[in-house]
């Protein structure tokens, strides 16, 4: 890796600037997604996720960014919290009355644990909660990357991808790309295994793909019983 940073090492900022300007394009992956969804005319087959998700990590990415007092930062996270409202609200619109229970369900869970982030950021050592905030925005990343995983014995019996956001999990794969190899450009090996840790996630769900169809398996009718028995 050491011969490759220094490979990488002049065009850094080149591969930076990529790398943001690609993370800002994966905030508009879930076009295609909730495109689906309307065609479908149902949200249910789908997690909530990575919409939710999506704006619980922009929020802590806002603070973050306040915290770091970077505006690159402040700016791209505010259009994707926008962003990920919007969707929000559309996977919300396309749900069964059923399941809209458990939506507002998980908001109110995401809600207070922004709020106990928030709390507790306000109140820490700003040294201190840059790293730890950090910290935790890597984990609810892996946590976006990897839910996906927790269906993978019911794609397997079903045979079929259907359900897997895959515009995003093909975006999330190329923002992980762009920033490991921006880290092994500085030479940061902490990010350089967050990032790879969130490739391979995404490289095995992609690989779901390339093995199962989008959609289930067409059920072969049951064979007719004779009405006849032999004697």
């Amino acid at each position: 890796m050491e011969a490759l940073g220094d490979l990488l090492a002049p065009h850094s900022e080149l591969i930076a600037k990529v790398a943001g300007t690609i993370t800002t394009l994966q905030f508009l992956s879930g076009i295609a997604l909730l495109n689906d969804i309307r065609k479908k005319g149902s949200s249910d087959v789908y997690p909530v996720g990575p919409f939710l998700g999506g704006v619980v990590l922009t929020v802590l990415s806002l603070k973050l960014a306040n915290i770091m007092n970077d505006a690159a930062m402040i700016n791209t996270n505010l259009i994707g919290l926008v962003i990920n409202f919007v969707f929000l609200g559309g996977f919300y619109y396309y749900a069964s009355s059923g399941s809209r229970g458990n939506i507002w369900k998980q908001i109110g869970y995401a809600s207070i644990f922004l709020l106990a982030c928030t709390a507790y950021a306000n109140f820490e050592d700003p040294k201190k909660i840059e790293f730890r905030l950090g910290m935790l925005i890597t984990g609810i990343l892996v946590w976006l990357v990897g839910s996906p995983l927790l269906h993978l014995p019911k794609i397997i019996a079903k045979k079929s991808t259907e359900g897997m956001p895959f515009p995003i999990i093909l975006s999330g794969n190329l923002v992980a790309t762009s920033w490991m190899l921006y880290a092994i450009s500085i030479k940061n090996t902490v990010m350089v295994l967050q990032n790879l840790l969130l490739l391979i996630l995404g490289g095995i769900q992609l690989s779901m793909f390339a093995i199962y169809p989008n959609k289930p398996a067409a059920k072969k009718p049951a064979a007719k019983k004779d009405s006849k028995k032999e004697k």
